[in-house]
């Protein structure tokens, strides 16, 4: 019996038991509720293949996809301080920094990198809104500053890629100190005649909108993103208002003179090429 119990009946039953399925093979769209098969979905960037929703991508997934052959080399960016304020909420801000490493496997929320876009040089960097929601912080100031003085060393134009809830709380007036410093980054491209393209992707809030992400030469859109200072909701409860259906959303903005384009993703890597060889007077990419 024995035998039959600890041997026969697990055999039989690993034959005919279901197969486990891991759980990240689909993803649910938030709008329309199609379930995606992960490998589609990854293949159309993100982008719900029945309703066109744009999901989010993580940095180094929208770089492979932008840069040519998915080539790119990392910009180095200066280490700030771990936790200057020693802020502690519900957790320490090293726990909270830890669990944003571990879930996005990525030290912060930006990326910076450097490589050929169409055969176009260029520096980018990209926001990471799963890294504590994009949040802008001293790192986020740094890879800014890093990135611009890459972008002016080598010549290039630099495209960045906003994705933020706005300012770190944890690192208080420090956070908002960024908003400066990453100005005066930009006004260094401008001084040297580089171009400066901003492609605003859902969402894109706060301090970050009141700084480096509006004050490109070309803003570029991904479709229904929100863009704002302050989200609808707060602007509702002050006003005591109804707000116009898509307010603050990219095409509102485009068509209020606020954005240059908005451009699906499947279509952005094209488009940037064409305006990046526009703006540095090189013949457009199929000549």
């Amino acid at each position: 019996m024995n035998w039959i119990t600890n041997y026969v009946r697990p055999r039989i039953n690993s034959l005919f038991s279901r197969r486990e399925v891991p759980e990240n093979l689909w993803t649910k769209c938030p709008e329309c509720g199609t379930m995606l098969f992960h490998r589609e979905l990854s293949d159309n960037l993100n982008v719900c293949t029945s309703c066109d929703h744009h999901l989010p991508i993580s940095p180094r997934a929208r770089f492979a996809a932008l840069f040519d052959g998915g080539a790119f080399v990392e910009v180095k960016v200066p280490e700030p301080l771990a936790d200057p304020l020693q802020f502690r909420d519900q957790k320490k801000y090293p726990e909270r920094m830890k669990a944003a490493q571990k879930s996005t496997a990525e030290k912060e929320a930006m990326l910076v990198a450097e490589g050929e876009m169409g055969r176009t040089p260029v520096v980018a960097a990209a926001q990471d809104f799963s890294f504590m929601g994009g949040s802008m912080g001293m790192y986020v100031g740094n890879a800014i500053v890093a990135a611009a003085e890459r972008a002016v060393a080598l010549k290039r134009p630099l495209v960045l890629f906003s994705a933020a809830g706005g300012a770190r709380m944890q690192e208080g007036i420090l956070s908002l100190m960024q908003m400066p410093r990453s100005t005066v980054a930009v006004e260094m491209l401008k001084e040297a005649g580089l171009p400066y393209v901003v492609v605003l992707t859902h969402p894109t809030t706060g301090g970050v909108t009141a700084s480096y992400a509006m004050l490109g030469d070309i803003h570029i859109a991904e479709p229904n993103a929100l863009i704002c200072f302050a989200g609808p909701r707060v602007i509702e409860q002050t006003i005591r208002e109804k707000l116009p259906e898509g307010f603050q959303r990219a095409e509102y903005l485009l068509e209020h003179g606020m954005l240059d384009r908005v451009t699906h993703r499947t279509r952005l890597r094209d488009e940037l090429v064409s305006i990046l060889r526009m703006l540095t007077l090189q013949p457009a990419p199929w000549l």
